[in-house]
């Protein structure tokens, strides 16, 4: 089943593609324009991706709909589909606020998805002004919203996709221990710069150093939100901003200022070694 579900999403990257760069460019631009609202959008302040709660909420109501209406329970149904309805509203903007920092395969299947999901509004909608009309037989809104429920199930499955299997909106860093163990840190120069960052190797991970006076604060180089290199943006206010989409982390204890990125960034600690820099996680 999956190689099969693979092909048809495949299938679709012939519009899908050029269909994501146009959405991609407006909702860029319109979400970089209101910073706030698109990290309230993305889940900053709450550590925790925003779309993939909301949708498990909506996704939930909307079988309860089918339940009710199986179990011949009208009133309850059409309450259910309303909120439902509009569940799905509010989870496609915090939906676009990741589209907008999405990109290459994950930006083409995310057209897929949000496709999918725009689409079954419709006869969600209409099952909806049919259910207001009070009919007493209720056998066409009903399939018509077992219809829409098949197309948000699609839509579902290729938004797993997109996280499980793409890793958009996942933490780069999930899988790193936390070695207790000092190790050689490989610098290209034996002087480390003040306020000014460079990359530097401590085993398999790298790392970027920026010193302030006598102490050398170290972060993990590749941003949590999308593996941008941190040693090659900037220093603004304390922090640490990705050059690729913005995200903002605290020189001295990896906190998240400023989205799109959800979660904190893994921190080192360096010293001056018999043989020269160390370092290694921090244990905290």
């Amino acid at each position: 089943m999956a190689h099969l579900f693979a092909t048809l999403m495949a299938a679709q990257d012939r519009w899908a593609r050029p269909f994501g760069d146009f959405n991609h460019r407006w909702t860029s631009s319109l979400f970089r324009s209101v910073r706030p609202v698109r990290d309230v959008l993305n889940g900053t302040w709450l550590g925790h991706p925003l779309h993939p709660l909301l949708a498990s909420g909506a996704v939930g109501i909307l079988a309860t709909v089918v339940v009710l209406d199986v179990l011949g329970q009208p009133a309850a149904a059409d309450i259910a589909l309303v909120f439902g309805f509009l569940a799905m509203l509010v989870t496609a903007l915090a939906g676009l606020a990741d589209y907008s920092e999405t990109e290459g395969t994950a930006l083409t299947r995310a057209t897929l998805h949000g496709t999918l999901m725009v689409v079954a509004l419709v006869p969600y909608a209409v099952s909806l002004a049919l259910r207001a009309g009070a009919p007493a037989d209720r056998s066409a809104p009903i399939a018509i919203s077992i219809v829409g429920f098949v197309l948000v199930a699609l839509g579902a499955f290729v938004g797993g996709d997109v996280s499980f299997v793409l890793g958009n909106m996942v933490n780069r860093h999930a899988w790193r221990g936390r070695g207790a163990k000092w190790i050689a840190l490989e610098l290209k120069t034996d002087e480390i710069p003040e306020g000014t960052p460079i990359k530097a190797k401590l085993g398999i991970n790298d790392l970027v150093l920026v010193r302030q006076g006598e102490t050398v604060l170290a972060l993990h180089d590749q941003c949590a939100h999308a593996g941008g290199p941190l040693s090659g943006g900037t220093i603004v206010d304390g922090c640490i901003e990705c050059p690729w989409h913005g995200s903002r982390y605290r020189l001295t204890d990896g906190r998240l200022r400023r989205g799109p990125a959800v979660y904190d960034q893994p921190t080192y600690e360096i010293r001056r070694g018999e043989h020269g820099w160390e370092g290694r996680r921090s244990q905290a």
